[in-house]
C-alpha cells in the first residue's frame, strides 16, 4: 500500500480511459459521486511527452497539467472539461506490477495510461484486503485483484456490460 493522500496503483479503482462513458459508469457501479468530479489519468512516464505539454515527473499525482489538444479526444475519461488530467507518472523501477499492466494496456490499445481512482465508495480509501472486498461486495465493480489473487463476478451478477 502507498502511503498518502494517493490511489498510487495500489489502492486503486481502474478503467478504461478511452470510453466516453466510465466516468459515468464508476459513479453508478461504485464512487456514488458528483458528476462534475474528475479522475485522473495514470501514465507510463516514458510516454508523458506524448500527451501533455510538458513532461514533468508527477509520481504522487500533486499536480495538473494540459493535455495535448491533439490527444485529448482520446482519452474522455481523464479529460477534465479545461483540457488538463491530475497525472500520475509510473515509473518501471518504483512500481513494476503497475508499470506492467499500463504497459499491456498500452500494447493492446495504443493507449500508455489508465483511469486511476481511489479504491473506496464513500469511505476512506481501503487498506486492508478486508475492507477491500467489502467494498468488492457492496458495488457493483466487475473485478478485484487482491495481489496475485483475481476475482471476478458471475456474468448474471454484473448486470450490465463492463
Amino acid at each position: 500500500m502507498e502511503w498518502g493522500p494517493r490511489a498510487l496503483g495500489n489502492r486503486s479503482i481502474l478503467g478504461d480511459p478511452r470510453r466516453a462513458d466510465m466516468k459515468d459508469i464508476l459513479n453508478a457501479k461504485i464512487k456514488r459521486r458528483e458528476s462534475f468530479r474528475p479522475f485522473a489519468p495514470s501514465i507510463l512516464r516514458e510516454h508523458v511527452a506524448e500527451w501533455f505539454e510538458t513532461d514533468d515527473d508527477v509520481p504522487f499525482m500533486m499536480q495538473v497539467f494540459q493535455f495535448r489538444a491533439e490527444k485529448r479526444s482520446q482519452v474522455p475519461a481523464v479529460c477534465h472539461v479545461d483540457g488538463s488530467g491530475r497525472l500520475q507518472t509510473v515509473h518501471r523501477a518504483t512500481n513494476p506490477l503497475y508499470h506492467q499492466l499500463i504497459t499491456h494496456f498500452h500494447q493492446l490499445t495504443g493507449i500508455p495510461m489508465v483511469l486511476n481512482t481511489s479504491f473506496n465508495e464513500n469511505e476512506p480509501v481501503v487498506c486492508r484486503p478486508e475492507e477491500a472486498l467489502d467494498c468488492f461486495l457492496r458495488t457493483k465493480m466487475d473485478v478485484l485483484v487482491l495481489g496475485s489473487f483475481f476475482v471476478e463476478r458471475k456474468s448474471q451478477e454484473r448486470g450490465e456490460r463492463r
